[in-house]
This record gives structure tokens, sequence and C-alpha cells, in this order.
């Protein structure tokens, strides 16, 4: 499933040719926040080459996101991530400030909820949301995600929401 639509947005399976418009949205401190600070365009490179991967070795991943008029949006997607040692598959989704509190995140955390549990057939997806964003907990609760646990990740305050097949 390297393309997919929703009402709004259509998304392509991350690639090569998307490094300037992650590296863009990566650099924005508001944006970047809440996923582990800036990144510089170097940084950003590795994290492409390293979700191009994924999708090599779980035929999933991460795709960009464009606006019905070709705009690029975000990014978001479906992935293995080790949470305190335990392989877990989250759903992540990022966009760019122009496109906050208009209801995007939840049209796409929808579709990959969707996606991951009906297409590819997993067991369940989980969220990771630091402590204090209040949007994408609304999100992941808005989708019907429970709230399993905190913890920590890279040094911060997370929760772990959970939705099964």
């Amino acid at each position: 499933m390297e393309h997919f639509s929703t009402g709004r947005l259509t998304a392509e399976r991350l690639h090569e040719a998307h490094l300037a418009d992650l590296v863009a949205l990566h650099r924005d401190a508001e944006v970047s926040r809440y996923l582990g600070g800036v990144r510089t365009p170097e940084v950003t490179k590795t994290y492409l080459a390293a979700n191009v991967a994924h999708w090599d070795r779980h035929g999933f991943g991460l795709w960009t996101l464009r606006t019905q008029d070709g705009a690029f949006a975000g990014r978001a997607g479906i992935r293995h991530i080790l949470v305190d040692d335990v392989d877990e598959i989250e759903i992540a989704y990022a966009f760019k400030r122009e496109f906050w509190a208009q209801g995007f995140a939840s049209e796409i955390a929808t579709a990959l909820t969707d996606i991951g549990l009906s297409h590819f057939e997993l067991p369940s997806l989980i969220g990771i949301v630091y402590t204090g964003n209040g949007a994408s907990r609304r999100v992941l609760e808005k989708s019907n995600y429970l709230l399993e646990r905190s913890t920590i990740r890279h040094g911060e305050d997370v929760v772990i929401y959970r939705k099964r097949r």
C-alpha cells in the first residue's frame, strides 16, 4: 500500500525525493517540540534512510502527506519501534503548523488505524505521546485508543495509548 487517500489528504510512500520537505518540517521548532527537538538536515537524512529501509523490511512505514492542491502537509505512518525493550508498532504523524487544528491529525490517525488493523491485520497499534501534548492525546482518544501506561522515552515523560484489533 504505497499510496492511499483520505477525504482531504493523499499519502505517498516515503522516498529520497521527500528529503527537502522533511528537512523543512523537522527544522520547525514548534513542530519538532514533541518529536525530540529540531533535527539538522544530516539527522533528517539519516531518519529518511532508516524509514525507507523500514518499508523494505516490513512492507509498511511512513508516507508523506499532501493536500488536494498538492501542498506538502506533513508525514505519517505505521512503524516498528522499541518501547521499553518491546517491539511495538506505532502510528505516528507530524504536520506543518499551517495544518494544525483543522482535524488533519484525527483524519490521518483514523486512516492509519484502519490500515494497520484491517489491511495489515496487525494485532494492535500504539501511539506514543509526550505527556504535555494534549492535542495528540485527544487525537488518539477520538480514534478510540486507550491509555495504557506512562513511561520515559529519550529522557521525556510519555504516555502509551493502544488500540487492539
